[in-house]
Formats: structure tokens, C-alpha cells, sequence
């Protein structure tokens, strides 16, 4: 037997997204913006209907909690399309923030391991906070853990910026990197060449 109840979660949505034009606005009286972008002022409800007939578009309540309304005189369909793809385009730069950790005195595969994990993040399009943890009387050794955020940045160059100086907050070294403005995205990683290189300071 079909299920014909509503889908909660459709429904949801459709009421999230709905926007009241024409006929369908409740208001006695709104704020009018005209067909050409510019503020008319407030304006009776039935002056906005008939502004909108006369330029042969759409009234559109585009802000219905501001006193009074505002609206504006549009092509709904246009209207529609804008919204989705602006909606879309805030969702696309929209910037995680990745975490990897690393011990002061990380040995050379993990640290190789944890830079090409940070080199694919980066390449993806996000950020990158960097920890340098020490555990009881390690904090002793906070320069070398300094040091090791220096060699980080130093392999990093073609790939990120780092965001500000590194510095120490509680028992973390804390770094962010952001992507480099002339890295592409979805490239390859390439990593330095860690051949004698050493980490374990």
C-alpha cells in the first residue's frame, strides 16, 4: 500500500523557501523597490500590484519580517534562478578547516605521511590548523617544536600561506595555513624531497 502522507522534510523545505509575490502578499502597505533597482519608498499594497502591471513583472516580497515589507518589482522566474545560484555559490566557498597534529619530535614517514595528508587538504580547497602537542615536562622543548612548524611552512611554500605567527596555547604549538592563492585545485600533490631529511631535532 503507498504511503501517501506529505514528506516532512519536502514540505520543510518548500516552506523554508517560500516567497510571497503578487496577490499572495498579506502587508497593507511595503517598502518598494522599483524595476530598475531603485528605492521607490512605502507605498500601498495596491500601488505596488499596479506598479508591477504596469511594467508587466512580478511584486516580490524579498524582506517579509522588515517593517514595513520590502518588495521589488521582478521577474519572479529570474528571481527564482538568482536565489538558487547564489545560495549554491555560498555553499561552494564555503571554507572547512582542517586539523592535523604532530608530535615535536615526529619521525621522518609520519611527518612525510602528515604533509601530503595537508597538501591534499589544501589542494581541496581548505584550510589547515596545525598542532604541535607535548605531553608533561616536554614543554621543555617548545623552540623545537617551533622549529618544526618553520620546516613545515619551508615545504609548504608552493602550497599554502601561513595565516599568522605560530604560537603557543596551552600545550599546543597552533599554526594555520590557507591555500596558496596560485595553487590549483584537484592538482597532484607534489611533496619535497624528504631524502635525508630528518625531523627529529
Amino acid at each position: 500500500m503507498a504511503n501517501n502522507r506529505p514528506n516532512r522534510s519536502y514540505a520543510k523545505a518548500q516552506k523554508n523557501n517560500f516567497v510571497r509575490r503578487n496577490d499572495r502578499i498579506r502587508a497593507q502597505e511595503v517598502r518598494l523597490i522599483g524595476a530598475d533597482g531603485n528605492m521607490i519608498g512605502i507605498v500601498s499594497i495596491d500601488e505596488a500590484r499596479s506598479e508591477a502591471r504596469r511594467s508587466g513583472l512580478d511584486l516580490i516580497e524579498i524582506s517579509p519580517n522588515a517593517v514595513p515589507p520590502v518588495c521589488r518589482i521582478f521577474d519572479f522566474g529570474k528571481y527564482q534562478y538568482e536565489t538558487t545560484k547564489k545560495q549554491k555559490t555560498n555553499k561552494s566557498v564555503a571554507t572547512k578547516i582542517k586539523e592535523v597534529k604532530f608530535r615535536f619530535c615526529t619521525e621522518t614517514h609520519d611527518y612525510e605521511t602528515k604533509l601530503h595528508h595537508i597538501v591534499e587538504f589544501l589542494t581541496d580547497g581548505d584550510k589547515v590548523k596545525v598542532f604541535v602537542f607535548f605531553r608533561g615536562r616536554e614543554l621543555d622543548q617548545t623552540q623545537l617544536g617551533f622549529n618544526l612548524v618553520q620546516r613545515i611552512t619551508t615545504d609548504l611554500t608552493n602550497y599554502a600561506t601561513l595565516d599568522a605567527e605560530a604560537k603557543l596555547v596551552g600545550r599546543n604549538i597552533v599554526a594555520t595555513y590557507s591555500p596558496s592563492k596560485n595553487l590549483k585545485k584537484k592538482q597532484p600533490p607534489k611533496l619535497p624531497d624528504m631524502e635525508d631529511k630528518k625531523t627529529v631535532l
